[in-house]
């Protein structure tokens, strides 16, 4: 090991066919470098964690690959799709959950869901019936006519994972997508995305800060000041760095403070 810098590639991300790739990101506010020369994947099917402290880079890495910031530094592809130069295709692969709450509170769970589908093509019987599919997987078919602001959080949670799989993505990414809730609804949350990759072979791109959200089987990818640190599964860097847990690993990573937890369950 070569200090901070070094990285220790996941074996399974480098062989298998990538459904997310970042090569070469880079990105700036004025003279304030956001994002520098960031690089990661996500296999077909795969569970990729983005750690990093908040201010780290990763809702403008999240801007690029969702094209709301136009890529001008680097390469994102989905599925193989350029998102700069086939933004149509690459879109039309990728789910998306930003950190901010985005349903229309207003109108019905059925409605927020059946605008998303219009976005995609979708119409008609086709949607109605996608609606009931995504609201049935996530536990909510009997919320289906209520305003979405009748909604606790972690079910307002389950609903934009929903009306981002309404379109049947191949890859989903999630920007600390469990911020705000209770254990309960963070463990319904993140259990039913990992089942989404494991049982449907969605890649899942997860940003979050807390690390009782990453397994021990997990590809990490420790973003820091807008660089990639490190990439391998949290095992590795907790050996490659010779500390004791995943904590410890990332303070020796970043010669600095670990996040602070929402709660007294984000250790490793």
């Amino acid at each position: 090991m070569d200090g901070p810098g070094f990285a220790a590639l996941n074996t399974a991300t480098e062989t298998a066919p990538l459904a997310l790739e970042v090569q070469g990101v880079s990105h700036s506010y004025g003279e304030r470098r956001a994002l520098d020369d960031v690089r990661l994947s996500v296999p077909r099917g795969g569970f990729v964690a983005l750690l990093g402290l908040n201010g780290a880079g990763k809702t403008t890495l999240f801007s690029l690959i969702t094209r709301l910031f136009d890529t001008r530094e680097g390469r994102i592809s989905v599925q193989g799709f350029d998102v700069r130069r086939q933004p149509s295709a690459a879109l039309a692969e990728l789910g998306v959950v930003f950190q901010a709450r985005t349903l229309d509170l207003d109108i019905s769970v059925r409605d927020n869901l059946l605008y998303h589908a219009a976005l995609h093509g979708i119409a008609g019987a086709a949607a109605r019936r996608r609606v009931a599919e995504v609201l049935d997987g996530v536990g909510l078919a009997n919320r289906a006519r209520d305003k979405a602001r009748q909604l606790s959080g972690g079910q307002m949670r389950r609903i934009e994972i929903a009306r981002a799989l309404m379109h049947d993505p191949s890859v989903l990414v999630l920007d600390e997508p469990t911020v705000g809730l209770d254990i309960a609804s963070k463990a319904t949350i993140i259990d039913h995305v990992r089942n989404l990759s494991r049982r449907r072979g969605v890649a899942v791109l997860w940003a979050t800060h807390l690390f009782d959200e990453i397994e021990p089987g997990d590809c990490v990818v420790v973003l820091h000041k807008g660089r990639v640190l490190a990439t391998g599964e949290r095992s590795e860097l907790i050996t490659m760095t010779g500390q004791a847990d995943l904590r410890s690993s990332f303070r020796s990573l970043t010669r600095g403070t670990a996040p602070s937890p929402e709660s007294d369950e984000a250790t490793a």
